[in-house]
C-alpha cells in the first residue's frame, strides 16, 4: 500500500491539484508582499506553537524508559521549548526584532570571514574581487539590519513573499503543461 503524498500521480491528472496549489502560493506572495508585518508576526506565532508542542514531545520523552541523563536532557529541553513558545506567543514582536538581529549578525560574521578569506587566498585563486564584493555585499547588509532590525525583518517577509509568488507562477505554468498532456 503506498504512502498518502509519496504516491505517483499521473501527469495528465495531476494539473488542477499544480494549478490550485500555484493560485494559493501566489495568493500568499501577494498577501506576504503587500502586508509583511503581519507575515513576520504570523511566522513568529507559528514558531511559538511549534516550540510548544515540540517541548511537550521532549517531555513525554523524558518519561519514557532509558538512560537517566538522556531523560533529563529530554526534560529540559521539553520545559525549554514550552517556556520559549509561551514567550513568542505573549512576544512576537521581540522575536521578530531578535530573528532579525540573528540575521543581522550572521551577515556580517559572514562578510567579515568571505573578505578575509578572499584577502588570504589572492595568491592561489583567481577572481577573489567576487568573494570580496560578496564580503562586502553581506556586511554591509547585516550592518543595516542591525542598525534597523523592523526593515531587516520586513526584508525576510518580502523575500517570502517574492519565494512565493514565484513558485506559484512556476506550478502554474506546469499546470498548464501539464494540462496539454491531456488534450493531446
Amino acid at each position: 500500500m503506498p504512502l498518502v503524498g509519496l504516491t505517483v500521480v499521473e501527469p495528465r491528472l495531476a494539473w488542477p491539484l499544480a494549478a490550485v496549489r500555484g493560485v494559493f502560493a501566489i495568493l500568499f506572495g501577494v498577501l506576504a508582499l503587500i502586508w509583511p508585518g503581519a507575515t513576520v508576526l504570523a511566522l513568529a506565532i507559528i514558531y511559538g506553537i511549534y516550540a510548544i508542542i515540540d517541548g511537550i514531545g521532549g517531555l513525554m520523552q523524558a518519561f519514557r524508559p532509558g538512560d537517566a541523563a538522556h531523560r533529563a536532557a529530554y526534560g529540559v529541553l521539553g520545559v525549554l521549548g514550552i517556556a520559549a513558545g509561551v514567550l513568542v506567543l505573549l512576544w512576537p514582536g521581540i522575536t521578530v526584532l531578535v530573528l532579525a538581529f540573528l540575521v543581522g549578525f550572521w551577515a556580517i560574521f559572514t562578510g567579515i570571514v568571505e573578505i578575509v578569506a578572499a584577502i588570504r587566498l589572492r595568491k592561489q585563486i583567481e577572481g577573489e574581487a567576487f568573494l570580496i564584493a560578496a564580503g562586502a555585499l553581506s556586511l554591509i547588509a547585516g550592518i543595516v539590519i542591525v542598525i534597523n532590525p523592523i526593515a531587516g525583518a520586513y526584508g525576510i517577509a518580502l523575500l517570502v513573499g517574492i519565494y512565493a509568488l514565484l513558485y506559484g507562477i512556476m506550478l502554474l505554468v506546469l499546470a498548464f503543461r501539464l494540462r496539454k498532456l491531456t488534450q493531446a
